[in-house]
């Protein structure tokens, strides 16, 4: 398995419409390039370079099955990265309240 890309790197590869739905898509079920291609309007040349893309990150894992290679979407790294999100939600809302506090001691002395 690829190690865990950076959360620039794995927003860098959400950042992409076509990589989003395969995403989407391998969550609900692993699927080989040929069958993702079958369901989206691009070639399966381009699937194999996004697959890529998202291997290479950390979001997806291939494994052989029979003469297939599919591909199953991982949920630890979008776990990892909703929760860096939060935290960084959570100090700007720290701040603000921090902010909020001073501008209203000032307003009422």
């Amino acid at each position: 398995m690829t190690a865990v890309a950076s959360p620039v790197a794995l927003c860098g590869a959400l950042a992409d419409d076509t990589r989003w739905e395969i995403l989407r898509r391998l969550g609900e079920q692993p699927l080989s390039a040929s069958e993702l291609a079958q369901r989206l309007p691009v070639t399966r040349q381009a699937i194999a370079r996004h697959l890529g893309v998202l291997h290479e990150v950390g979001l997806v894992e291939p494994a052989k099955e029979g003469r297939q290679l599919r591909y199953r979407a991982l949920g630890q790294p979008l776990t990892q990265l909703a929760r860096d999100l939060e935290n960084i939600g959570q100090a700007w809302e720290q701040r603000l309240d921090r902010l909020r506090a001073i501008a209203e001691a000032r307003a009422h002395p």
